[in-house]
């Protein structure tokens, strides 16, 4: 009885991992021959079904998929595929080009490619060595991507240094910032680039700080009229500081509008509402929460249930009606996450 799927074969000199999935015992067997002799390591299954797990346990670079199959057809097997893995490179095999998908579902389902089959399969094989080269290509890009992802966390943990030894305050209270937003976001739902974004525009939020003159920034009475004036200028100087760096460009409505007011009466534009930028909304909330939460040197911290009292009046007036009770829900009914970030940055 024929095995379903044919021994692999590992080749150390070539790193990419072709598997062909056809039910014609015969496609695969050739296929075998013409991979293994160009060096590719092959795996061939005969069965869809099975396919579809052993991409879901192994990893692959490549794919060569029949269409016609049994118990299901090729598109088929790439719906279910692309539901977990979105970077295997597909080619689907079809018997005649009058049997192929519509260029809707091959476009919808990310299929690199197509083509008839053939005895000598001279134009898949050349198929084969155009999809390697574009993902090396994509490799050697992935690579170059977390090359720059490294340098921007390196410029930002350097940006935080410089706040941190300015106003010791700032390094435990950014940091909670941050991660009241990112909890906060969840809950409502934010998708994940925004997440990210929420995170690291909590860790820079105060970093216009830099520029308030220290006996203004660490002063422990109360301050002035214009040394109030003076710290309201931290936002904008923040942004400015940021906007030459285009790896920032997404946290600086953060930083620049967390002190907004939905009523319109905060600071830096006076923006009103669904004018504020719905992330800086966010920050403004974590923002607000942990400097009535933390002690500062002027005062110990407020009780919690004096936060909420400030935060629920607060609705409407300094904050969006909307993210207040869902923060209040959080308040409520997961304290428990708050505390745990409280515990961690003490």
């Amino acid at each position: 009885m024929r095995k379903n799927m044919q021994t692999q074969q590992i080749n150390t000199e070539n790193p990419y991992k072709i598997i062909v999935v056809d039910d014609e015992g015969g496609i695969v067997d050739s296929l075998s021959i013409f991979l293994k002799r160009s060096g590719y390591s092959f795996t061939g299954v005969t069965d869809p079904v099975e396919a579809i797990e052993k991409v879901r346990n192994e990893h692959f670079d490549l794919m060569v998929l029949d269409f016609i199959m049994t118990p299901i057809h090729g598109d088929e097997v790439v719906e279910e595929i692309r539901k977990f893995n979105k970077d295997l490179y597909i080619l689907l095999l079809t018997g005649h080009k009058d049997l192929a998908p519509p260029l809707e579902t091959i476009r919808r389902l990310e299929i690199q490619g197509y083509c008839e089959k053939s005895d000598k399969f001279d134009q898949l094989l050349l198929l084969i060595e155009s999809g390697i080269k574009s993902i090396k290509q994509m490799k050697e890009i992935s690579k170059i991507n977390d090359e720059l992802e490294k340098a921007y966390l390196e410029s930002v943990e350097t940006l935080r240094y410089t706040v941190e030894v300015k106003d010791t305050y700032t390094r435990g209270h950014s940091d909670r910032v941050s991660e009241y937003s990112v909890l906060l976001g969840k809950k409502l739902g934010v998708k994940q680039s925004e997440i990210n974004t929420l995170k690291v525009g909590g860790l820079f939020h105060d970093i216009g700080k830099i520029g308030v003159p220290d006996n203004i920034l660490l002063k422990e009475t109360k301050l002035s009229e214009s040394e109030y004036s003076e710290i309201k200028n931290h936002p904008s100087i923040g942004a400015h500081i940021l906007s030459n760096a285009t790896i920032f460009k997404d946290i600086i409505p953060i930083v620049k509008h967390h002190h907004e007011r939905y009523d319109g009466n905060g600071y830096p534009s006076r923006l009103k509402g669904e004018e504020i930028p719905y992330l800086a909304r966010i920050t403004s909330i974590a923002d607000s929460f942990d400097a009535m939460s933390s002690r500062r040197t002027y005062r110990d911290s407020l009780p919690l249930e004096k936060v909420k009292e400030e935060l629920r009046n607060g609705a409407g007036k300094q904050f969006d009606p909307k993210m207040i009770e869902v923060f209040m829900d959080i308040l409520e009914n997961d304290y428990e996450e708050i505390k745990a970030i409280q515990e961690k940055y003490k």
